[in-house]
């Protein structure tokens, strides 16, 4: 064939990527599920009941009881949010399962693990991958953690990582003293509803002068049909201290929805340092609702890097307190979208102190008819002095069925503030596939590139092992548009 037929082929081949029709989703690699087989399973739908019962199954305190029941009350009374992706009308709380207990013993080691339960996180990569980089483990399957690790020297250095249920039994005065401050029942109706179901998550506190080194790990798996999964995250970072946690999501494809909706709450004291690392890849029938919030206190330093690549719909908004002054917040993140998927997500930064300053960095795909949305806002409150801030939006739009909005929002109330806002939109142009591919390089991986490079700010700020994972997910999601 002459160059002069090669070249008409790419480009041909080139304009031929840029048709939606072109743009087909790839199997679900997490899609498979596994048999039910349960200790407990609450009946369909929300009520005082299944309240109460899980409540009195975790043996809790009557505080937490009191908690759960007046939450309860708030999520029957707030509202739907207004301004939410109209998908969000097609959840129904009465056709989820609000408690599933997979088994009535945690694995202190992985031979303790039901089968069942093992081989799915085997593959999943748990724990090849607390054997190969990390500090601790921590793995729910449905409602609860079924398998949990640290290593000796954290613990010796008074580093707690176990599951919520265990923190708030064996911690009680440090549960009920942060619990529910940073992210109240009213805070949102989805805050309310997880306050009121709640189970499993993460409970980490980081003592005073203490560096978690290597990363800590939480999975969580949904498999069950109709499934709700409803974890609390709290972590305490004291004085001087630091400490890397990691999050990752899937669930099985199944034709009726799942809904998962957590919480998170992060304190990190003066001098202390928290990243917080989501790498969510729900599949195409969980709605993910997740309200997650920190608060930095002086001289202190939150970083979330928040990932989503997987849902029906995802709403997350990721976002710092900046209570003291010097404190520091950053959210950088990503989000793909294709066909019938919606990710509404984006991140907020309130300004509470002098010195301090805030960076946010957004950047999403859409395909395959997918719609992406950055919905943030920077806060600034009257008479702070020295306070800096800068957002960056950049959608990348690969066909003409999919779309991107940025809804930002800016309440600056002085003066001495450096504040940058920049957004762009763009779109792989036939010309830069043509010349990638009239150099030999195949089209899938020509689109792949491009992706991988305009989401490099995100995989930049991983660790080496995730940010490769990462990479592997996006070529998926990229194999799935142009095959």
């Amino acid at each position: 064939m002459s160059d002069l037929s090669v070249a008409k082929k790419a480009k041909s081949q080139a304009k031929k990527v840029l048709d939606p029709n072109f743009y087909l989703d790839q199997d679900y690699q997490y899609g498979f599920s596994k048999p039910e087989d349960y200790s407990y399973k609450s009946e369909k739908g929300l009520t005082e009941s299944v309240i109460r019962t899980i409540s009195s199954m975790k043996k809790e305190p009557d505080w937490m009881l009191n908690f759960r029941l007046s939450s309860y009350k708030k999520f029957l009374e707030l509202p739907i949010p207004s301004w939410a992706p109209a998908e969000l009308n097609e959840v129904d709380f009465d056709d989820i399962f609000y408690f599933i207990r997979a088994t009535d013993e945690q694995g202190r080691s992985w031979e303790d693990v039901p089968e069942n339960i093992k081989d799915t996180f085997e593959k999943l990569g748990i724990p090849e991958a607390e054997r190969e980089f990390l500090a601790g483990v921590s793995a729910q399957y449905e409602s609860e953690v079924v398998y949990h690790s640290l290593i000796s020297e954290l613990t010796n250095q008074g580093v707690i990582f176990t599951d919520m249920d265990t923190g708030l039994r064996e911690h009680p005065e440090l549960v009920q003293k942060y619990f529910g401050k940073l992210i109240p029942p009213v805070d949102n109706k989805y805050a309310a509803l997880n306050s009121s179901v709640w189970s499993g998550g993460s409970f980490v506190y980081i003592p005073e002068n203490v560096h978690v080194k290597i990363p800590l790990q939480a999975y969580f798996r949904i498999n069950a049909k109709n499934a709700g999964q409803f974890e609390r995250t709290l972590i305490i970072a004291e004085k001087g201290s630091s400490v890397h946690y990691i999050e990752g999501c899937t669930a099985p494809t199944y034709t009726t929805n799942s809904l998962h909706s957590a919480v998170v709450e992060i304190f990190v004291h003066e001098d202390a340092k928290v990243q917080y690392t989501t790498v969510q890849n729900w599949s195409k029938n969980v709605f993910n609702l997740v309200t997650k919030r920190a608060i930095a206190y002086k001289n202190a330093s939150m970083t979330w890097i928040d990932g989503n690549l997987g849902s029906k719909l995802t709403m997350k908004y990721p976002s710092v307190y900046l209570a003291g002054e010097g404190a520091k917040g950053t959210t950088i993140s990503v989000a793909m979208a294709g066909s019938d998927q919606v990710q509404d997500t984006g991140s907020r930064m309130i300004h509470l102190a002098d010195n301090t300053s805030s960076e946010i960095i957004s950047k999403s795909v859409s395909k395959s008819g997918g719609k992406t949305t950055y919905r943030g806002k920077i806060d600034v409150r009257p008479g702070l002095k020295n306070v800096k801030s800068s957002v960056k939006c950049d959608a990348l739009i690969l066909d003409t069925n999919s779309s991107s909005d940025t809804i930002p929002l800016s309440d600056i109330q002085n003066d001495d503030v450096e504040f940058t806002h920049e957004a762009s939109v763009s779109k792989i142009s036939d010309d830069q596939l043509f010349f990638m591919r009239s150099r030999g390089i195949p089209i899938q991986k020509a689109a792949s590139i491009i992706v991988n490079g305009f989401i490099e700010p995100f995989t930049n700020a991983l660790p080496a092992e995730y940010s490769v994972e990462l990479y592997r997910l996006v070529n998926l999601e990229m194999e799935g548009s142009v095959g």
